[in-house]
């Protein structure tokens, strides 16, 4: 359900559909689309576009340490 909800909104939904059901380019181009509006955003933003992605992701790699260091 909350799938279908996500791919109901407008601009972004029907690019992770595409790129969750759709061929291999088309995984790629997202990639790459979200790539750039990360550039874009730290053509605007400047410094804090760089840090707060890198923020968000400490959770993440402790969690995968953890699962490592678990066996």
């Amino acid at each position: 359900m909350l799938t279908r909800v996500i791919y109901h909104v407008p601009v972004f939904g029907w690019m992770l559909k595409e790129a969750v059901l759709g061929p291999v380019t088309a995984k790629i181009l997202f990639v790459v689309n979200l790539v750039l509006l990360w550039i874009l955003a730290i053509v605007f933003f400047g410094y804090p576009a760089i840090i707060l992605p890198a923020l968000a992701a400490v959770p993440a790699m402790f969690l995968v340490l953890i699962l490592i260091m678990k066996g």
